[in-house]
């Protein structure tokens, strides 16, 4: 290798790609996401001979299912989109996709701040994309397998995931919402977005409420009654139920110990079926649900009755 070629992989500045830029160049092959040899390069501003010749040094760094190259079939199936999208359509060899972890091993690879810096965005990008598809695992179900290919297809252009973006907003919220460790903004955002839905009434069937449950509750529109349905043992005091009905009546708080779930009705005709107590959400992996089965909501209903 000669002087030049290592000042490239070591001394070259790149301009960081912004997040939409980088998600442009993941593809979806063998089930995972990854990105292409020459995406790569372009991002860490190498030659794409330079950068592989960089890793093929470091090859033990590499394993199979950290950097794997294409077949011949899922090269010409994609080689249609690479030539759309970035006019190297034209190389001679079937490039090398890397997943996360290859990614991740790259930034020790090229040796430079620069390379981690690009390393590390690229990686929070990957995230983003996998909490995207999971947080809508249920709306993309419902998407014809003609639509998704054809989706799929149109990623070759800057248009790649600003389609998908577009076809969810186009459509209905989705109905299912997971969050992992540590989302608690991303829960809190959407629990207050479900409670002011509330037009008339909230009844919030959880068994643990306490102070920050109240602290949510108090994100309903002006008017709104609240009605808790929670254990005898929860952490909510008779004061901070008057200290919440001096600012944001009316809260009516019954203890029950019928309930195992928690549920959230809105104004009798709407319920969200969560997976932890409100004032956790976020702190660990759980789920929200609509449900949209009328007859499940009057049993409901029909049972907070006899409490």
């Amino acid at each position: 290798m000669t002087k030049k070629e290592q000042e490239q992989t070591t001394d070259i500045i790149p301009v960081i790609a912004e997040t939409k830029d980088i998600k442009s160049l993941i593809y979806v092959v063998h089930g995972q996401q990854v990105m292409m040899d020459s995406d790569l390069a372009m991002l860490y501003q190498v030659d794409t001979k330079v950068f592989n010749q960089a890793v093929s040094r470091n090859i033990k760094r590499f394993p199979e299912n950290f950097r794997f190259q294409l077949t011949k079939e899922e090269f010409d199936a994609l080689r249609s989109q690479v030539a759309t999208s970035n006019g190297r359509g034209g190389r001679r060899y079937r490039p090398y996709m890397f997943t996360e972890q290859g990614i991740a091993m790259l930034s020790g690879v090229l040796r430079s701040d620069v390379a981690i810096q690009v390393s590390i965005r690229i990686m929070n990008t990957f995230v983003e994309m996998r909490r995207f598809i999971a947080n809508n695992a249920l709306l993309f179900e419902k998407v014809s397998d003609i639509e998704l290919k054809q989706l799929e297809y149109q990623k070759s252009t800057d248009e790649k995931f600003d389609k998908v973006f577009k076809y969810i907003e186009d459509r209905a919220e989705s109905e299912q919402k997971i969050f992992f460790d540590g989302q608690i903004y991303d829960a809190f955002s959407l629990i207050t977005s479900i409670i002011q839905k509330a037009q008339k009434e909230i009844i919030l069937i959880d068994g643990y409420v306490d102070i920050d449950t109240l602290n949510i509750l108090a994100k309903k529109n002006a008017g709104v009654d609240v009605k808790i349905y929670t254990y005898a043992s929860a952490q909510l005091t008779n004061r901070d139920a008057v200290n919440f009905n001096a600012q944001y009546p009316t809260l009516t708080v019954k203890k029950t110990q019928v309930f195992h779930d928690r549920f959230i009705i809105l104004d009798r005709n709407t319920v969200y079926h969560i997976g932890a107590s409100i004032k956790d959400a976020g702190k660990k992996c759980f789920g929200i649900s609509k449900m949209d089965d009328p007859g499940l909501v009057a049993e409901l209903l029909k049972r907070l009755k006899t409490v």
